[in-house]
């Protein structure tokens, strides 16, 4: 087999990188913001003795991805950055652990190009890496190659980097944990300097994590410690920065919307950034009043709210704005309830994001009713312009918001989260019902291999929503609240549908994740019916 054809089994995640497609128009530090805490990073990582992790923490909307983009951008450019990886709850494989050394590891492969023998080495030596625990990939693909005989490189004075995004938002705490302890490893290497530097919020696993590291192998800085004064000053640059497009767009006066304006936005913000970028947003939205928006924010006295509370109610205003529901009728509005709440609820908790027209679909909705429920939110959602394009949030404290019914106090707009999954769980189990069958891209033979089915036809036999349906019903299951029982949808599914969801699985390449969702489903199913047996015995 030859070299090139085996990295391209290392996975790399799309999305992973801060330079990729995915992350093309999100914002880095204007110019004369976070000065000197860029500084510091980037003294950090030319300093041969410096910590072997930097951590970056800070609460919800302080900016911190903003940063890292920064951080791997200014890397980049002076050929530090060994690799770096974004998580992001609800874009699929970048929302959890599965290939993430992977991803390290085909990005070293470009930036430390003397470990490729030994990559290949082991790809031929154990096939089944990419099938193997974490810890295995991080031994046989990073560390192993790194620690190798490499005293006749010419970069050992030099200090790599890998850049670490949003780890909070890694899916399953036991794998947060261990990613950190093996980055920890990084500190035994001789041969190669390489750093990481990691954003997250200040999680309790991560910070268990970092609390049982040695004192020497991290540092930490925590962003909301800033002086309040220097994040005023940042946000400040940022909100006229936007403003001016916005006056500009609108062709309105020189000096809109005045020094006033700007510093009470920049008091509500209370030192989150993602205050002003949605604040920004939502002003500069076409479909409204950019003035009347201005005074929709701004029409009560700031009373030094607390920053979650002052976003909480931006998060409110904006909903409400946007919505109107209280324009119809009871009937009418607990329709547009309902919709809201099935479409939006949806959108914060998918695993992986969808377009319209499939997210539609999915919901047992036509577009056209998607498309209105969702036409006033662009200032919290990333609505494409074409219903092919997946609709994600713009930021993850969306989320938060809905989900928290101690934040989200209308009971109009807060998510019940296990119902909305126990719904996409049953519209999955629908979906599928209905899609999937015996020999689903006609091959005719039993012993017919996978490769043979002609590239784009998987997904003519298996629409995207239906390969939605197969990756995560089971992950939807295993978050509702659904009591299971003899004949129910899910029984009925497994006894009809069994082997053609593994089929359709094959086609899609994704046999090893179906393995892990059957061995998942054996214990929910284990386990729910030994909950409802004894709820019936009392």
């Amino acid at each position: 087999m030859k070299p090139h054809q085996d990295l391209t089994k290392l996975h790399c995640v799309d999305g992973a990188a801060f330079n990729s497609r995915l992350w093309e128009h999100e914002s880095r530090c204007l110019p004369d913001t976070r000065v000197d805490l860029l500084q510091q990073i980037i003294t950090w990582s030319k300093d041969p003795s410096g910590a072997c992790i930097f951590w970056l923490n800070g609460i919800a909307g302080a900016g911190k991805s903003t940063i890292a983009r920064t951080v791997a951008r200014t890397l980049s450019d002076q050929r530090q950055l060994g690799g770096c990886f974004f998580f992001s709850k609800g874009r699929g494989d970048l929302g959890h652990a599965g290939k993430f050394f992977t991803s390290l590891a085909a990005q070293l492969t470009t930036s430390l190009p003397f470990i490729r023998p030994y990559i290949y080495k082991v790809i031929e030596e154990i096939p089944d890496i990419f099938q193997r625990c974490l810890a295995d990939q991080w031994k046989y693909l990073i560390l192993q190659p790194l620690t190798n005989d490499l005293k006749k490189v010419t970069l050992l004075s030099k200090v790599f980097i890998l850049v670490i995004d949003a780890l909070d938002e890694c899916e399953g705490d036991d794998d947060i944990r261990l990613i950190l302890r093996l980055l920890a490893e990084l500190k035994t290497l001789d041969a190669v300097r390489l750093r990481v530097f990691i954003t997250s919020r200040p999680e309790t696993p991560i910070r268990f994590g970092f609390r049982t590291m040695p004192g020497a192998a991290h540092q930490d800085f925590v962003l909301h410690n800033i002086s309040p004064s220097i994040i005023q000053h940042d946000i400040s640059i940022f909100l006229q920065h936007k403003l001016e497009n916005t006056r500009r767009e609108n062709h309105f006066p020189e000096g809109w919307p005045g020094d006033d304006c700007i510093k009470s936005l920049c008091q509500r913000a209370s030192g989150l950034f993602i205050y002003a970028s949605t604040a920004c947003r939502l002003i500069g939205d076409p479909l409204f009043d950019p003035d009347q928006i201005l005074s929709l924010i701004l029409q009560d006295d700031y009373v030094g709210q607390s920053s979650t509370r002052a976003l909480d109610e931006m998060y409110t205003r904006i909903l409400t704005h946007s919505i109107f529901f209280n324009d119809y009728d009871k009937v009418t509005q607990e329709k547009l309830i309902g919709e809201f709440k099935q479409i939006v609820g949806s959108i914060v908790i998918l695993f992986d994001a969808l377009p319209i027209t499939m997210l539609g679909r999915l919901l047992g909705l036509p577009v056209r009713t998607v498309n209105t429920r969702l036409r006033c939110l662009h200032s919290v959602l990333d609505i494409p312009k074409n219903d092919e394009s997946p609709v994600r949030l713009l930021h993850p404290s969306f989320r938060d918001f809905l989900l928290d019914q101690q934040r989200c106090l209308d009971p109009n707009f807060s998510i019940n989260e296990k119902k909305v999954h126990g719904g996409l769980l049953l519209s999955c189990l629908e979906l599928m019902s209905k899609h999937l069958k015996r020999d689903m891209c006609n091959l005719r033979l039993p012993g017919a291999l996978t490769r043979e089915v002609e590239d784009g036809q998987v997904g003519v036999h298996v629409p995207l929503d239906v390969q939605y349906a197969c990756r995560y019903w089971v992950n939807h299951l295993r978050r509702s609240n659904l009591k299971l029982c003899n004949n129910d949808e899910v029984h009925t599914f497994l006894r009809t549908h069994f082997l053609h969801w593994l089929e359709a699985l094959s086609l899609m390449g994704k046999m090893p994740d179906g393995v892990l969702m059957v061995k998942s489903l054996e214990v929910i199913l284990t386990v729910r019916s030994f909950l409802s047996w004894f709820d019936l015995s009392n």
